[in-house]
């Protein structure tokens, strides 16, 4: 009897390890990524991100600020070939399945010579496990049956809140970048209608003057009276 109650004790030490090893497995490696950075007049900044065979990699971008809203962005292959290409866009999502090596994705701003530009982009990457196999766990728990326990179904309970998780960062994510942006509009909204209120002040200042000094020279006399 008591070498049955150490043999459960130590299956069920040896379940909470293996149990912890997977999840802070499943929770060290982050998948998602963003970034914002200015984009000077005249310039191209590239990226490069290593990519395994089989991947996804998606991306996802807008500019926040700058005249016209819109810049030139491309994504090339470990080979050099263009996968992507837009031109003069606000933003853009694109989505593709990689392979072994490192993909570069170029913003390119050399058609404005004045106007800076202010860039959000975020990366998810998706299948880019190591190689090892996520259950390697199972076999260190085997008889677990007798703590009456279904791993399983804890496993694809974690992963899928972990997985909604990510997605509810990644929309929170996009939805700063909007907001971000209509500020950047609002504000500079702003500033045009506080400077044309400001000329139109002046315009009705000037136009008034120039009624009173006419009117007052259509009464005024000018003729001489003999004495």
């Amino acid at each position: 009897m008591m070498c049955v109650c150490d043999e459960s004790v130590l299956r069920a030490l040896l379940l909470l390890v293996s149990v912890c090893v997977s999840l802070a497995g499943a929770f060290s490696q982050s998948l998602d990524s963003d970034f914002t950075f200015t984009l000077p007049p005249g310039h191209k900044e590239c990226f490069f991100q290593t990519m395994r065979k089989d991947a996804s990699l998606e991306i996802e971008y807008q500019v926040l600020d700058g005249a016209g809203l819109d810049v030139d962005f491309y994504l090339s292959s470990p080979s050099g070939h263009v996968l992507v290409s837009d031109f003069r866009k606000s933003d853009g999502v694109h989505t593709v399945e990689t392979e072994e090596g490192d993909y570069m994705f170029c913003f390119d701003n050399t058609f404005s010579t004045v106007s800076e530009k202010i860039i959000f982009f975020e990366l998810i990457l998706d299948n880019m496990d190591d190689g090892q196999d996520p259950e390697d766990w199972k076999e260190f728990v085997q008889g677990a049956d007798l703590l009456d326990m279904k791993l399983e179904d804890i496993m694809d309970t974690i992963n899928s809140v972990k997985a909604r998780l990510g997605k509810s960062l990644q929309i929170q994510t996009v939805l700063r970048a909007f907001e971000a942006r209509d500020r950047n509009l609002q504000e500079s909204n702003y500033e045009r209608v506080n400077v044309w209120s400001c000329t139109n002040v002046v315009l009705m200042v000037v136009v008034s003057c120039i009624q009173v000094y006419l009117l007052r020279s259509l009464f005024d006399d000018k003729r001489k009276t003999r004495s």
